[in-house]
This record gives structure tokens, sequence and C-alpha cells, in this order.
């Protein structure tokens, strides 16, 4: 179709149909995108709340499919968006874009297979062995019931999609009922496939315009040598600050004593008691040697570690192996038998992997020349303990530029992506080039990809003030300092509760909870005191309230109008410096010649800080101030690179203006 109108075009009357009015930095969004799509280079576009930036890729995006009869993926890290997305702006848009385009666009979300319901799995009767380690008695007991009302649910569901259940179930009840990708029969094998809820997900997706997905299906995607999405050209990704991190842990493996005994168990009866044995006592070699080992990163193999973990992978493999090809015709006449081998082998296999995997890595002795990082950690579940071996890409900006980058122009977008006053920090973890300078309304030309900022329809100078109060003493590991306890206090009273206080780790959180609640009349809510969803919407409902909390907070919170007037964020939030993984990808940067501080630790800083400090502002009309209690932010050398992420709100370090501001705005 070549009639079709021009991106700007549709962008107005899809506007005026949803009601809206013409934005700017909307425009110039909306437009950069379509002529990176046609160009094909690559766009990573930081567009600030209120630009309305998924109306500005969603347009050229469907222009883009329904001309080129092509399919457009859309990623997003969380499934709040996932939801607005297909719930709301996609049927909407839809709708609106209709008459011009000559046809009401088509759109699908897909995800993992493990989100579907098995139809395999629940009619054999294959269940999970519960971890005894985990489930005590009241819990096999809710799972019974749950996995019940799931079974029941089976007929009255059109998708299957867990997210679509109206009462959730815990995550050990729904592995009841559902199968990943490895454990998957396979459409050919499956006895079920031609009303399975996953197939059927994938079918609707391949003939839709546009596909709504994860930032883990696109790893999944680029690593398996199946196609798991459909074909598709141009790949959108919202909420691209979280990719990095997405893609790290779906690359992340695991090795655990209670691991090995669950493969042992799915392996069962398939294999001979002599090799079950065997893999039962290397699981236990395993667990004793986790609980000898300290915490934290491995470097070198600890004594005796190698031979154990060669030990543990021989004997998976033998279990692997004796379990034997499939019996012709077995999965359709026996699904259950079938279904129990598939599991079984899935799980053997991916442990197995999982275990060449950690002696690979230390069969480099240069630690220089390593791609993966080694540590052990431990979990604490419901009071027990768990000694867990994790692995994980020491980066994964390969995987993307030789998968993501190669394959599909990527558009890349979110509220805050620059760093220091351009892309280049976030580019390198995506594996594309730096390309320097700072990026404006005009897009910048690099090797392969542009950068532009849309900038916000926010007057940030005069809706907020940053400040920083630099008289504080520097942060410390003993808590909170009484002065800055005395800060809180001062600011919240003049904001009349109505805070957003955001730490740097949950002990904090509840330190401040606990010792404010006890000079203060407003109610201060804490993270972890109920599920976060309720306790963000108590803080929104009534405008005395403050809520207290950490991560999830940080980047979770949408709270417009006149319940939150204030941000107060502990200290720079660096990541600890007892996380291995991190810790690590500073040591390599140094090791190249690199600032590892800068490069990792103030770079993951500065990227939470701008997301913590846009929590304020949610619409046009919203007023306030981000108080930032680390006087390290004033003082410190990299001070200024941390702040030349955030907007551009009016700054001071004196604390009288920003009291008069908060009780003006409590008093009106």
């Amino acid at each position: 179709m070549t009639d079709i109108p021009a991106v700007p075009e549709l962008l107005d009357h899809a506007v005026t149909e949803l009601g809206g009015s013409r934005r700017e930095g909307q425009l110039a969004m909306a437009t950069a995108v379509a002529a990176a799509i046609d160009d094909d280079v690559h766009l990573a576009v930081q567009a600030g709340t209120g630009t309305g930036k998924s109306l500005a890729y969603l347009v050229p995006s469907i222009r883009h499919a329904v001309e080129s009869n092509d399919t457009v993926v859309v990623s997003t890290a969380t499934i709040a968006l996932q939801r607005q997305l297909t719930e709301r702006d996609l049927p909407r848009l839809s709708k609106a874009l209709a008459k011009p385009i000559g046809r009401e666009p088509t759109f699908a979300i897909l995800k993992g297979r493990a989100n579907y319901l098995c139809l395999n799995k629940i009619h054999s009767g294959v269940a999970e062995e519960p971890d005894t380690e985990l489930f005590d008695a009241f819990e096999l007991s809710r799972t019974g019931r749950e996995v019940t009302r799931l079974r029941e649910w089976v007929s009255d569901t059109e998708t299957g999609d867990r997210d679509d259940l109206p009462q959730g179930v815990s995550d050990q009840s729904w592995r009841q009922v559902s199968v990943s990708s490895r454990e998957c029969l396979g459409a050919n094998n499956c006895p079920y496939s031609e009303d399975c809820f996953a197939e059927i997900a994938r079918r609707k997706a391949g003939a839709s315009d546009v596909i709504v997905t994860n930032h883990a299906m696109l790893a999944i995607d680029a690593m398996s040598p199946a196609t798991i999405l459909p074909e598709h050209k141009v790949v959108v990704i919202d909420e691209a600050h979280e990719l990095v991190d997405r893609i790290t842990s779906v690359t992340t493996e695991e090795i655990s004593a209670a691991g090995v005994a669950q493969v042992a168990r799915r392996c069962g009866k398939l294999i001979d008691d002599e090799t079950a044995d065997a893999l039962v006592g290397a699981g236990e070699q395993l667990g004793i040697l986790l609980e000898d080992s300290p915490a934290g990163e491995w470097v070198r193999l600890p004594n005796g570690a190698g031979e154990i973990l060669a030990s543990l992978r021989d004997r998976l493999w033998n279990a692997r192996s004796s379990i034997g090809p499939a019996k012709q015709g077995s999965a359709g006449a026996d699904p259950e038998a079938a279904a129990a081998r598939q599991m079984a082998m899935s799980s053997a296999d991916s442990m197995h992997d999982a275990v060449v995997r950690v002696l690979t890595m230390f069969g480099e002795k240069d630690i220089t020349k390593r791609y993966d990082v080694v540590w052990k950690s431990v979990d604490d579940f419901r009071n027990n303990t768990r000694h867990v071996l994790r692995i994980a890409p020491l980066s994964v900006a390969g995987l993307l530029r030789t998968s993501l980058f190669t394959d599909s122009t990527v558009i890349l977008t979110s509220a805050t992506l620059t760093i220091g006053g351009n892309f280049d920090a976030l580019a390198r973890t995506w594996g594309l080039p730096p390309q320097g300078g700072s990026p404006d309304s005009t897009a910048v030309e690099g090797a392969g990809w542009r950068g532009m900022d849309a900038g916000s329809p926010f007057d940030y100078p005069k809706a907020a003030i940053l400040y920083v109060a630099g008289h504080l003493p520097p942060p410390g590991r003993d808590g909170l300092s009484p002065k800055t306890l005395d800060e809180m206090v001062g600011l919240m009273e003049a904001a009349g509760g109505r805070t957003l206080g955001l730490f740097s780790s949950m002990r904090a959180a509840k330190e401040a909870t606990e010792k404010l609640r006890d000079r203060m009349d407003f109610p201060i809510l804490c993270q972890g005191d109920d599920a976060t969803s309720t306790l963000i919407k108590k803080f929104a409902d009534d405008e005395r309230t403050c809520l207290f909390g950490t991560l999830s907070l940080w980047q979770g919170v949408d709270v417009p109008g006149s319940s939150l007037r204030l941000v107060m964020i502990d200290r720079i939030p660096f990541p600890r410096p007892d996380d291995p993984l991190l810790s690590a990808r500073q040591r390599d940067v140094d090791a190249r010649g690199g600032n590892g501080f800068l490069t990792v630790s103030a770079n993951h800083a500065a990227l939470l800080l701008a997301q913590g400090a846009g929590r304020l502002l949610r619409s046009t009309s919203d007023k306030g101030v981000v108080a930032v209690l680390d006087s390290r932010l004033a003082t410190a050398r990299y001070g200024g690179y941390l702040m030349a992420g955030l907007p551009p709100f009016w700054r001071t370090r004196d604390p009288k203006p920003v009291v008069a501001a908060l009780r003006r705005l409590a008093s009106s």
C-alpha cells in the first residue's frame, strides 16, 4: 500500500481521535522513528514523562507493518507496560487509525511458554515434586488447593495465560500445570498441539501487525536455534534502560544441591538405580562443597571443587543418556510417559550445561579473558537456607550486537537513557559504538545508530527543585545519622506528609520508618508491610501519607497530583560493593585501562538516580522537591557527572527556600 498518509498526518489524526493535543516532542520522536525504519538505522530516544512516547513509536510502527506486510515487535520490561499497551493503547489506536490506513491494524501479546497452561501436563497428570527443603505441610496443602483451581480454570479460560487468572497462585502451583520451552514435547509430538494455548498465542502473533513481548523473550529468541518470535525486521524496545539487566537475568544459570535432587527425582523410574544413586551422591557432594565455601565471587575453584563439579557433570550426562530415545508413537499412545521423559531430559540437559559452563570458564586461567562470572550466594526463603552457585555473563553486549542489532532495525526508548549528558554509557552495554557529544532535539548520527532527546512537556525549573543537602555528613555504614533523620523530619513536616522516601537498602528504609514514626503525626508506610501495589494505592489516596521503600519504588511509582510533593533520596544508589557481578564488571574495565568505577558503579547510580527523581513530576500540573540527602552529590568529583543525567530542576543546597516552597505547596 502506498496511499497511507505520512507519519505526521497519521499522528495528528490519532491524537485528535483519542482526544489529545499536539505535543512537539511526540511529533519529533515519531518522525525520527519513521526515518530510522526507512533508513535501516538504529535509534535511541530519550523521551521524558508526558511526551507520549508509546504513541510516538506505535504510529510509525503500525504504518510500517501495514505498508510492508511485516510484523513489528514491541518489547517491554514490565507487565504493567505490557498491559497498558495491549489493553489500552493499542485497542484505542487501532480503531483510531482504521480509516486513514484502510483497515484496523492487528496486535497480539506473546509470552514465554511457561506463562501458559500446558494441556498435556494437566491431562497426563505429570506433576512437579515439591522441593521439601522449601515447602512445609501448610504450603503443600495450599499448593494442592491452587492446582485444583487451575485444573478447573482450564474449561473457563480462552487464553490459558497466567496473567488472566482471576486470583493469583504461587509459582510452585503454577509449575504443576505449565512447562518451559525445553520441557515442551513440541507441536509435532504433543496430542494437544491443536488446542495448545501457547501455540494459539504464537499463531495469532504471527498473523499480527504488532507483537508485544518482553525483554526476556528477546533474549531467548536471540539464543535459541529455534524461531521463537515470528519473522520481523523492526524491534521497538521500551523501558530500554532495563534491557541489559533483563538479558543478563535470562542468561544467568544456577547450580545447587536441591536442583540436582530435583533432576534425580524427575529422572526417577526412567534410569536404573545405580545411575540414579550416583547422581544423588554427586548432588550431596555439591551441597557439602557449597556449604563449606564462602559467599561471593569465585575467582578460582575452591579445593576439591573441580573434581566434584566434573563428577557431577559426568553423572548428569550418564543419567541423560540412560533415559534413551523415545519409543516410536509413544507421545500419542502415552502422553504421560512422554511428558515425564521430556521433563527429565530437559532438567538433566539444563543442569549439565550449567556445570559445563562453570568448568569451561575456569579452564581459562587468564581472568581477563573469561566471559562469565561465577559466585556463591546464600538464599533465605521462608526460613530455609539454600547455597547456590550462579554463573552470569560478564557482558551481554556481544550477544545483543550479533543477534538483535544485526538482524533488525532497533528503536530503543525510555525516559532515562542519557548518563553524563549522552547515550554512550548505555550504548556500550548494548554493543553499539559510542558517539560522544550531547544529544538534543536533532538526531546525532553515529556508526549505524542515532540518538535524540525528545524533550519533555514539563517546565522543569519552574515545576521542581533539586535540593542537595551538602551540609550533612557523608553516609556511613552505621545507618542513618541523627542529622539526616532531623533533615527528613523538617522536610516532611514542611510538605505535610506527601513524601516518597527512596532508600538504597531495605535496612535503611525500615530504620527510617521505625525512627520517624515516633517523631511524626503522618502515617508512614514501608515496603514489605503489604503488597507494593496496595501500598502505592494507599499512598496515592491519602495526601498526608508517606511511603518508604527501596529498588522497585525507584522505578515503579506513578502518583500524579498533590499526594506526592517530596521525593526524598537517602544516598546515591551505588551498587553494593559485595555485588559479585558488578564488581567483576568493574574489575574488567579497570584491567582494560578504563575507569571501572565510572563505567559501572557511577553509571548504575546515575541511571537509578534519574529514575528516582523521575517519580516526582508525572503530569504537567505537578510541582515539588527532589531532596538528595547525600552530601557527596555536592562535594565528590563524580557529583557533576551524576547530576548531568538529572532533569534541569532549579537547584540549590540551601534548605530555607526548599522548606518555604514545600510549605506553600502544602497550604495550597
